[in-house]
């Protein structure tokens, strides 16, 4: 991989309103921090009212939106930015759309062929209108009772809940309702838990080495993902040869099923039969200290500023190829 010699004026957006704003501030202090370590002049901002016109106003070369949650992944704010035709890295709307909705995801997935655990969608007002103690005794009966129950749509394990009675199901189901108006609760997978970074340097996405997780808890919770010495990581992942070359080659379909564009992280469950189960997709991957995606880049053999700036340029030259041919 080149190196770069055009300085760029790149705008980093952290943090924003969603739950997850600490760890967004946390990742684009990182991207900010990288790429003006190359030279490049940064701008490291939290989305408000002023931003649009400010974007609008001062034409940066590229839009970094190190956002998650909602605000970053969900596709608005990707939609605005190419009405205002500044590039910016990350997957284009429609796409993030569609992954942001675990379920949608889900569906894609699965029509693609491939494994990921039984589920079922609980909204809110179906779980008060048609009785919480029917409802529940109905999923337990179709799912059993090692189940995950997870919020639609969100990020960083927040309200995740991992049971193995149906007793916890309802405490479960309310910490999710926490966090958004759908809880997504699926059967436990067990196996190999791995996160696979899918990159896009300009000649073709590609996966790296994938990264094993063994959280101290058994649970790759909020805690265990971003507080050091709570999980351990084996990069890369202990599978064997052809199991980590078949779970690779199952991330970058999956992030090709879904049209991602230039960074994504999909989890899968690696069980003892080798299948690898899809779990969710992740438009914008934590890119913190503790963060798997940054693992994977350093086991690959870049650094990540080199790998920030190169994900820049190919913005920018999509960007522009993008404006020729319209």
């Amino acid at each position: 991989m080149t190196d770069s010699s055009t300085p760029r004026t790149v705008v980093v957006l952290a943090g924003g309103i969603s739950h997850e704003r600490d760890v967004s501030l946390r990742s684009g202090r990182r991207v900010a921090d990288s790429l003006a370590e190359r030279g490049h002049t940064v701008i490291l901002r939290d989305p408000d009212a002023t931003l649009l016109h400010y974007l609008d106003e001062t034409r940066p070369d590229v839009v970094w939106p190190a956002l998650h949650g909602a605000s970053g992944e969900d596709g608005a704010l990707r939609a605005l930015l190419d009405v205002l035709e500044i590039p910016y890295v990350g997957s284009q709307a429609k796409a993030a759309r569609l992954a942001w909705q675990k379920p949608t995801a889900k569906v894609l997935v699965e029509r693609a062929g491939f494994a990921t655990p039984r589920w079922l969608t609980l909204p809110r007002d179906t779980f008060r209108e048609l009785g919480a103690t029917q409802v529940l005794d109905l999923v337990s009966r179709s799912l059993g009772s090692e189940l995950v129950v997870k919020p639609a749509m969100g990020g960083s394990a927040l309200g995740v809940g991992v049971i193995t009675s149906s007793d916890d199901l309802p405490r479960a189901v309310v910490d999710a309702y926490t966090y958004g108006e759908v809880a997504l609760i699926e059967q436990r997978a067990r196996g190999v838990e791995v996160s696979i970074g899918i990159i896009d340097l300009g000649d073709g996405a590609f996966a790296l080495p994938p990264v094993e997780i063994e959280p101290r808890s058994g649970v790759y919770s909020f805690e265990a993902r971003y507080n050091a010495g709570e999980t351990s990581f084996y990069v890369p992942a202990r599978l064997d040869d052809d199991i980590a070359a078949k779970a690779s080659a199952t991330a970058l379909a999956i992030y090709e099923t879904l049209g991602l564009r230039h960074i994504s992280r999909i989890d899968l469950i690696i069980d003892d039969a080798g299948v690898p189960w899809f779990l969710e997709a992740n438009v914008l991957p934590g890119l913190t200290e503790t963060s798997t995606v940054p693992q994977g880049i350093l086991a690959a053999g870049f650094s990540l500023g080199s790998v920030y700036e190169k994900l820049s340029e190919v913005a920018i030259a999509g960007a522009t190829a993008g404006a020729g041919a319209a």
